[in-house]
Protein backbone atom coordinates (compact mmCIF):
# COMPACT_ATOMS: atom_id res chain seq x y z
CA UNK A 1 0.00 0.00 0.00
CA UNK A 2 1.28 3.31 -0.49
CA UNK A 3 0.17 6.68 0.86
CA UNK A 4 0.93 10.13 1.17
CA UNK A 5 2.80 10.96 5.08
CA UNK A 6 1.86 14.63 6.55
CA UNK A 7 5.52 15.95 5.29
CA UNK A 8 3.73 15.32 1.11
CA UNK A 9 6.32 12.31 0.66
CA UNK A 10 4.71 9.43 -0.55
CA UNK A 11 5.53 6.15 1.56
CA UNK A 12 5.38 2.42 1.02
CA UNK A 13 3.84 -0.04 3.22
CA UNK A 14 6.61 -2.58 3.45
CA UNK A 15 6.90 -6.22 4.80
CA UNK A 16 9.69 -6.94 5.90
CA UNK A 17 9.28 -10.73 6.73
CA UNK A 18 12.98 -11.49 8.09
CA UNK A 19 13.87 -13.86 11.28
CA UNK A 20 16.54 -11.24 12.19
CA UNK A 21 14.23 -8.74 12.40
CA UNK A 22 11.65 -10.69 14.92
CA UNK A 23 14.48 -12.07 17.07
CA UNK A 24 16.00 -8.59 17.78
CA UNK A 25 15.59 -5.24 17.96
CA UNK A 26 17.49 -3.12 14.67
CA UNK A 27 19.83 -1.26 16.36
CA UNK A 28 19.46 2.20 14.33
CA UNK A 29 21.86 4.60 15.72
CA UNK A 30 23.51 2.15 17.93
CA UNK A 31 21.08 2.78 21.03
CA UNK A 32 17.89 1.54 20.65
CA UNK A 33 15.74 -1.11 22.59
CA UNK A 34 13.56 -3.53 21.79
CA UNK A 35 10.34 -1.64 21.03
CA UNK A 36 11.41 -2.83 17.88
CA UNK A 37 11.30 -6.95 18.02
CA UNK A 38 7.64 -6.80 15.97
CA UNK A 39 9.35 -5.70 12.76
CA UNK A 40 9.31 -8.74 10.82
CA UNK A 41 5.63 -10.01 12.34
CA UNK A 42 3.92 -7.14 10.60
CA UNK A 43 4.33 -4.08 7.76
CA UNK A 44 6.10 -1.82 8.59
CA UNK A 45 6.65 1.61 7.97
CA UNK A 46 9.79 4.06 7.79
CA UNK A 47 8.28 6.92 9.24
CA UNK A 48 6.75 4.76 12.35
CA UNK A 49 9.96 3.76 13.53
CA UNK A 50 10.57 6.34 16.69
CA UNK A 51 14.03 7.78 16.90
CA UNK A 52 15.23 8.08 13.44
CA UNK A 53 17.24 11.21 12.60
CA UNK A 54 16.02 12.83 8.68
CA UNK A 55 18.76 11.01 7.15
CA UNK A 56 18.12 7.67 8.24
CA UNK A 57 14.38 7.83 7.62
CA UNK A 58 15.62 8.85 3.80
CA UNK A 59 17.84 6.03 3.64
CA UNK A 60 15.24 3.43 5.24
CA UNK A 61 12.28 4.68 2.29
CA UNK A 62 15.19 4.65 -0.53
CA UNK A 63 16.93 1.11 0.43
CA UNK A 64 13.81 -0.52 2.25
CA UNK A 65 14.44 -4.01 0.24
CA UNK A 66 17.92 -4.54 2.80
CA UNK A 67 16.74 -3.24 5.69
CA UNK A 68 16.21 -6.62 6.31
CA UNK A 69 20.00 -6.95 6.03
CA UNK A 70 20.54 -3.89 8.16
CA UNK A 71 18.74 -6.10 11.36
CA UNK A 72 20.60 -9.34 10.45
CA UNK A 73 24.38 -7.22 10.84
CA UNK A 74 22.86 -5.89 14.22
CA UNK A 75 21.93 -9.15 15.44
CA UNK A 76 25.43 -10.73 14.32
CA UNK A 77 26.97 -7.45 15.89
CA UNK A 78 25.44 -8.34 19.53
CA UNK A 79 25.82 -11.76 19.56
CA UNK A 80 29.61 -11.15 18.44
CA UNK A 81 29.74 -8.85 21.27
CA UNK A 82 28.51 -11.17 23.94
CA UNK A 83 30.96 -13.50 22.39
CA UNK A 84 33.74 -11.61 22.94
CA UNK A 85 33.30 -10.51 26.23
CA UNK A 86 32.35 -13.83 27.59
CA UNK A 87 34.45 -14.12 30.41
CA UNK A 88 34.92 -10.32 31.31
CA UNK A 89 33.46 -8.13 33.65
CA UNK A 90 30.97 -6.43 31.44
CA UNK A 91 29.91 -9.07 28.93
CA UNK A 92 27.87 -7.02 26.26
CA UNK A 93 24.84 -7.49 28.40
CA UNK A 94 21.60 -6.45 26.65
CA UNK A 95 18.56 -4.65 28.40
CA UNK A 96 14.85 -4.93 27.50
CA UNK A 97 12.93 -1.95 28.83
CA UNK A 98 14.91 0.62 28.16
CA UNK A 99 15.43 2.64 24.51
CA UNK A 100 19.41 2.04 24.53
CA UNK A 101 20.01 -1.25 24.48
CA UNK A 102 22.92 -2.08 26.31
CA UNK A 103 21.26 0.71 29.15
CA UNK A 104 23.62 3.96 29.82
CA UNK A 105 27.17 1.47 28.88
CA UNK A 106 27.13 3.77 25.68
CA UNK A 107 27.34 6.67 27.36
CA UNK A 108 29.92 7.16 27.86
CA UNK A 109 33.29 7.18 25.38
CA UNK A 110 34.73 4.57 26.73
CA UNK A 111 36.75 1.17 25.65
CA UNK A 112 33.66 -0.48 25.55
CA UNK A 113 31.71 2.07 23.61
CA UNK A 114 34.44 2.21 20.76
CA UNK A 115 34.20 -1.45 20.74
CA UNK A 116 30.35 -1.56 20.12
CA UNK A 117 30.49 0.96 17.97
CA UNK A 118 32.82 -0.87 15.48
CA UNK A 119 31.26 -4.11 15.66
CA UNK A 120 27.88 -3.06 14.86
CA UNK A 121 28.95 -1.29 11.91
CA UNK A 122 31.29 -3.91 10.70
CA UNK A 123 27.89 -6.47 11.13
CA UNK A 124 25.81 -4.50 9.07
CA UNK A 125 28.57 -4.22 6.50
CA UNK A 126 28.90 -8.13 6.59
CA UNK A 127 25.32 -8.66 6.25
CA UNK A 128 24.91 -6.31 3.35
CA UNK A 129 27.58 -7.51 1.59
CA UNK A 130 26.58 -10.93 2.28
CA UNK A 131 22.81 -10.51 1.59
CA UNK A 132 23.63 -8.94 -1.58
CA UNK A 133 26.36 -11.54 -2.96
CA UNK A 134 23.67 -14.49 -2.07
CA UNK A 135 21.24 -12.54 -4.71
CA UNK A 136 18.66 -11.72 -1.63
CA UNK A 137 18.44 -7.95 -3.44
CA UNK A 138 17.98 -6.15 -6.56
CA UNK A 139 19.86 -3.10 -5.85
CA UNK A 140 22.86 -4.85 -5.28
CA UNK A 141 24.75 -8.00 -6.10
CA UNK A 142 28.76 -9.12 -6.75
CA UNK A 143 31.49 -6.75 -7.27
CA UNK A 144 32.61 -7.44 -10.74
CA UNK A 145 35.57 -4.97 -10.24
CA UNK A 146 38.13 -7.23 -9.85
CA UNK A 147 41.44 -6.29 -8.10
CA UNK A 148 44.56 -7.67 -10.33
CA UNK A 149 44.84 -9.89 -12.93
CA UNK A 150 44.50 -13.59 -11.98
CA UNK A 151 47.06 -15.90 -11.20
CA UNK A 152 48.47 -19.09 -12.82
CA UNK A 153 46.42 -21.45 -12.88
CA UNK A 154 43.41 -19.69 -11.71
CA UNK A 155 40.87 -17.15 -12.91
CA UNK A 156 38.18 -14.82 -12.16
CA UNK A 157 34.74 -15.98 -11.33
CA UNK A 158 31.79 -17.14 -8.87
CA UNK A 159 30.88 -13.81 -7.51
CA UNK A 160 32.91 -11.38 -5.27
CA UNK A 161 31.23 -10.11 -2.43
CA UNK A 162 30.52 -6.33 -2.73
CA UNK A 163 31.89 -5.28 0.91
CA UNK A 164 32.45 -1.46 -0.72
CA UNK A 165 28.59 -1.21 -0.96
CA UNK A 166 27.90 -3.04 1.98
CA UNK A 167 30.04 -0.81 3.50
CA UNK A 168 28.31 2.02 1.95
CA UNK A 169 25.05 1.26 3.99
CA UNK A 170 26.65 1.22 7.06
CA UNK A 171 28.21 4.19 6.73
CA UNK A 172 25.00 6.37 5.48
CA UNK A 173 23.09 4.71 7.82
CA UNK A 174 25.17 4.33 11.00
CA UNK A 175 26.99 7.29 10.75
CA UNK A 176 23.87 9.48 9.99
CA UNK A 177 23.80 10.63 13.72
CA UNK A 178 27.43 11.58 14.02
CA UNK A 179 27.18 15.02 12.20
CA UNK A 180 28.23 17.11 15.58
CA UNK A 181 30.67 19.08 15.62
CA UNK A 182 32.25 17.49 19.21
CA UNK A 183 34.09 14.44 20.35
CA UNK A 184 31.83 11.88 20.71
CA UNK A 185 30.59 12.40 17.38
CA UNK A 186 34.18 12.36 15.96
CA UNK A 187 35.37 8.97 18.02
CA UNK A 188 31.90 6.80 16.80
CA UNK A 189 32.62 8.10 13.71
CA UNK A 190 36.12 6.82 13.68
CA UNK A 191 35.41 3.63 15.80
CA UNK A 192 32.33 2.94 13.29
CA UNK A 193 34.73 3.46 10.09
CA UNK A 194 37.16 1.15 11.80
CA UNK A 195 35.07 -1.51 12.10
CA UNK A 196 33.87 -1.30 8.49
CA UNK A 197 37.69 -1.28 7.60
CA UNK A 198 38.26 -4.69 9.15
CA UNK A 199 36.25 -6.42 6.63
CA UNK A 200 38.35 -4.79 3.64
CA UNK A 201 41.68 -5.73 5.57
CA UNK A 202 40.02 -9.48 6.02
CA UNK A 203 38.80 -9.99 2.70
CA UNK A 204 40.45 -13.24 0.71
CA UNK A 205 40.51 -15.04 -2.09
CA UNK A 206 37.96 -18.29 -2.40
CA UNK A 207 38.56 -21.35 -4.97
CA UNK A 208 36.86 -23.65 -6.68
CA UNK A 209 38.91 -26.59 -8.71
CA UNK A 210 37.49 -27.91 -11.76
CA UNK A 211 39.10 -30.40 -13.54
CA UNK A 212 38.37 -34.32 -14.30
CA UNK A 213 38.59 -36.26 -10.95
CA UNK A 214 38.94 -33.17 -8.84
CA UNK A 215 42.55 -32.84 -10.51
CA UNK A 216 42.24 -29.00 -10.14
CA UNK A 217 43.24 -28.13 -13.50
CA UNK A 218 41.75 -25.00 -13.47
CA UNK A 219 40.57 -23.15 -10.44
CA UNK A 220 37.80 -19.95 -10.43
CA UNK A 221 38.59 -17.63 -7.86
CA UNK A 222 36.35 -14.81 -6.18
CA UNK A 223 36.86 -12.61 -2.79
CA UNK A 224 35.10 -13.52 -0.25
CA UNK A 225 34.26 -12.01 3.46
CA UNK A 226 35.87 -13.86 6.65
CA UNK A 227 33.73 -15.91 9.19
CA UNK A 228 32.38 -12.62 11.37
CA UNK A 229 34.47 -14.66 14.25
CA UNK A 230 37.25 -13.70 12.88
CA UNK A 231 36.32 -9.97 12.36
CA UNK A 232 35.29 -10.03 15.66
CA UNK A 233 38.73 -12.02 17.25
CA UNK A 234 40.23 -8.73 14.70
CA UNK A 235 38.21 -6.44 16.68
CA UNK A 236 38.96 -7.52 20.36
CA UNK A 237 42.11 -7.30 19.33
CA UNK A 238 41.95 -3.79 18.82
CA UNK A 239 40.03 -3.45 21.86
CA UNK A 240 42.54 -4.26 23.64
CA UNK A 241 45.33 -2.14 21.99
CA UNK A 242 43.09 0.76 22.05
CA UNK A 243 43.89 4.35 21.76
CA UNK A 244 43.50 7.01 24.55
CA UNK A 245 43.21 10.05 23.11
CA UNK A 246 41.99 13.51 24.48
CA UNK A 247 39.64 16.41 23.62
CA UNK A 248 40.73 19.78 22.10
CA UNK A 249 38.66 22.45 20.76
CA UNK A 250 39.27 24.82 18.89
CA UNK A 251 37.42 27.55 16.66
CA UNK A 252 36.30 27.04 12.61
CA UNK A 253 33.83 29.36 10.62
CA UNK A 254 31.00 27.27 11.91
CA UNK A 255 31.96 27.21 15.63
CA UNK A 256 33.85 25.48 18.07
CA UNK A 257 34.56 22.32 17.01
CA UNK A 258 36.02 19.56 19.36
CA UNK A 259 38.76 17.02 18.10
CA UNK A 260 41.05 14.01 18.93
CA UNK A 261 44.30 13.55 19.88
CA UNK A 262 46.40 11.13 20.86
CA UNK A 263 46.93 11.68 24.92
CA UNK A 264 50.42 10.34 24.81
CA UNK A 265 52.85 11.32 22.53
CA UNK A 266 55.35 8.40 22.95
CA UNK A 267 52.75 5.92 21.33
CA UNK A 268 52.58 5.41 18.15
CA UNK A 269 49.44 6.91 16.78
CA UNK A 270 46.60 5.53 15.96
CA UNK A 271 45.28 4.56 12.10
CA UNK A 272 42.11 4.28 10.62
CA UNK A 273 42.27 0.44 11.42
CA UNK A 274 42.53 0.99 15.59
CA UNK A 275 39.74 2.05 18.27
CA UNK A 276 40.55 5.02 20.13
CA UNK A 277 38.24 7.02 23.52
CA UNK A 278 38.92 9.26 25.68
CA UNK A 279 37.39 8.32 29.20
CA UNK A 280 38.06 5.27 31.45
CA UNK A 281 35.88 2.69 32.21
CA UNK A 282 34.02 1.68 35.41
CA UNK A 283 35.43 -1.64 36.67
CA UNK A 284 31.89 -3.23 36.37
CA UNK A 285 32.33 -4.84 40.03
CA UNK A 286 29.21 -3.99 41.30
CA UNK A 287 25.64 -2.98 40.00
CA UNK A 288 25.40 1.06 39.00
CA UNK A 289 22.59 1.79 37.31
CA UNK A 290 24.39 5.18 36.42
CA UNK A 291 27.02 3.52 34.76
CA UNK A 292 24.99 0.77 33.07
CA UNK A 293 26.79 -2.02 35.19
CA UNK A 294 25.48 -5.15 36.51
CA UNK A 295 28.36 -5.81 38.99
CA UNK A 296 29.67 -9.81 38.58
CA UNK A 297 27.75 -11.63 41.61
CA UNK A 298 26.61 -15.19 40.75
CA UNK A 299 28.49 -14.88 37.34
CA UNK A 300 30.21 -18.50 36.27
CA UNK A 301 34.08 -17.95 36.72
CA UNK A 302 36.91 -20.05 36.37
CA UNK A 303 39.01 -21.41 38.88
CA UNK A 304 41.65 -22.61 37.30
CA UNK A 305 42.06 -18.87 34.86
CA UNK A 306 44.43 -16.38 36.43
CA UNK A 307 43.12 -14.35 33.42
CA UNK A 308 40.07 -11.91 33.58
CA UNK A 309 37.72 -15.10 33.31
CA UNK A 310 39.16 -16.05 36.64
CA UNK A 311 37.75 -16.42 39.74
CA UNK A 312 40.24 -13.83 41.40
CA UNK A 313 39.60 -11.32 38.62
CA UNK A 314 36.31 -12.17 37.87
CA UNK A 315 34.96 -11.48 40.85
CA UNK A 316 36.44 -8.24 41.87
CA UNK A 317 38.51 -10.21 44.59
CA UNK A 318 34.88 -11.01 46.96
CA UNK A 319 35.39 -14.63 46.47
CA UNK A 320 33.16 -17.26 44.96
CA UNK A 321 30.82 -20.08 46.15
CA UNK A 322 31.32 -23.61 44.35
CA UNK A 323 28.11 -26.04 43.61
CA UNK A 324 27.94 -29.59 41.76
CA UNK A 325 26.34 -29.54 39.00
CA UNK A 326 24.84 -33.18 36.79
CA UNK A 327 24.64 -32.84 33.34
CA UNK A 328 23.72 -35.90 31.05
CA UNK A 329 26.25 -36.71 28.25
CA UNK A 330 26.38 -38.95 25.85
CA UNK A 331 29.40 -41.28 26.35
CA UNK A 332 30.70 -44.83 25.68
CA UNK A 333 30.09 -44.04 21.34
CA UNK A 334 30.59 -47.01 19.21
CA UNK A 335 30.29 -46.94 15.51
CA UNK A 336 28.37 -49.77 13.90
CA UNK A 337 29.14 -50.70 10.30
CA UNK A 338 27.55 -49.40 8.31
CA UNK A 339 27.26 -46.62 9.03
CA UNK A 340 25.56 -45.34 12.48
CA UNK A 341 27.27 -44.52 15.76
CA UNK A 342 25.68 -45.63 18.93
CA UNK A 343 26.33 -44.10 21.94
CA UNK A 344 24.85 -44.18 25.84
CA UNK A 345 23.81 -41.85 28.22
CA UNK A 346 26.19 -40.69 31.50
CA UNK A 347 25.69 -38.75 34.42
CA UNK A 348 28.37 -36.18 35.28
CA UNK A 349 29.36 -34.56 38.22
CA UNK A 350 30.74 -30.80 37.61
CA UNK A 351 31.59 -27.96 40.10
CA UNK A 352 30.58 -24.63 39.15
CA UNK A 353 32.18 -21.85 40.27
CA UNK A 354 30.55 -18.52 41.22
CA UNK A 355 30.95 -15.15 41.82
CA UNK A 356 29.77 -14.29 45.72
Amino acid sequence: MVWMDPDGICVEEVDFGAEALSSYPIWWSLAIGHQYSSLGTQPILCGSIPGLVPKQLRFCRNYVEIMPSVAEGVKIGIQECQHQFRGRRWNCTTVNDSLAIFGPVLDKATRESAFVHAIASAGVAFAVTRSCAEGSATICGCDTRHKGSPGEGWKWGGCSEDVEFGSMVSREFADARENRPDARSAMNRHNNEAGRTSIIELMHLKCKCHGLSGSCEVKTCWWSQPDFRVIGDYLKDKYDSASEMVVEKHRESRGWVETLRPKYNFFKAPTEKDLVYYENSPNFCEPNPETGSFGTRDRICNVTSHGIDGCDLLCCGRGHNTRTEKRKEKCHCIFHWCCYVRCQECIRVYDVHTCK
